[in-house]
């Protein structure tokens, strides 16, 4: 049965980290939900807990509390393989394997979480052409890309198994103008073909990106997380401050 549509695409009800050696607060409670059709633009200073909040969210580390809920259903366990498939992270510097960028691509499709589903071709053609990349680019030596080259391989390779959710670490942090743009318009060209279905979180220290970018805005300062936006205090009846 598909989740009522005024469930929150994901939820996190008052999820919080500590260094499981030092006992350190690395994240203080947090509760957000995000809706299908939003974008998240994160700022805040280095060191303030922005990507420890995208791993928690991606279940990429181990909750020291809270909850998190996705499509209206809290996330088991044995539940946590498959929604790592559907709350796709991505690294300021993704990953990258030895051989093509094609070869790279492929790969994902050979781990037994993807078991029944088939590489495209197509689908990685459409998705670098929006990106402002020739069908050539499948050919180039992983090794070769530059830091926009690579950071749009990233977000192909998460991308073309369609997450509902899309996390996106500093995604642009360390590139140039062209570069920004050709993510930019591969990510909101992909959330627009999926006609408002998914949502996107970006962590971003560039003002003029979080107003291309974002719907919604918030900021984290040592470990606590705060609306900048004034509709985000109606979130889920939460107060202006979400810590």
């Amino acid at each position: 049965m598909p989740p009522a549509p005024s469930h929150p695409l994901l939820r996190a009800e008052r999820i919080e980290r500590r260094d499981p050696v030092a006992g350190a607060v690395l994240l203080h409670p947090v509760t957000l939900d995000l809706h299908a059709g939003e974008h998240l633009v994160m700022s805040g200073p280095s060191g303030a807990g922005k990507s420890v909040l995208m791993r928690s969210l991606a279940l990429l580390d181990p909750l020291s509390g809270g909850v998190m809920s996705f499509q209206g259903r809290p996330v088991p366990a044995c539940d946590v393989p498959l929604f790592r498939s559907r709350v796709a992270y991505l690294r300021q510097r993704p990953a990258l394997l030895g051989g093509t960028v094609e070869d790279n691509l492929r790969l994902p499709f050979e781990l037994k979480i993807n078991a029944g589903r088939m590489y495209l071709r197509e689908r990685a053609l459409q998705l670098l052409e929006a990106a402002g990349k020739p069908a050539g680019f499948l050919a180039k030596e992983g090794r070769d890309l530059s830091g926009g080259e690579a950071q749009v391989m990233g977000l192909v390779r998460a991308l073309q198994f369609d997450p509902d959710v899309l996390l996106l670490d500093e995604p642009t942090a360390a590139l140039d103008p062209d570069s920004t743009a050709q993510v930019e318009s591969l990510v909101l060209g992909w959330a627009r073909e999926r006609r408002a279905e998914v949502a996107t979180v970006w962590i971003s220290h560039d003002p003029a990106q979080g107003v291309r970018v974002g719907t919604r805005h918030c900021r984290m300062v040592a470990g606590r997380l705060s609306f900048t936006d004034a509709t985000d205090a109606d979130n889920a009846g939460a107060p202006r401050e979400a810590a």
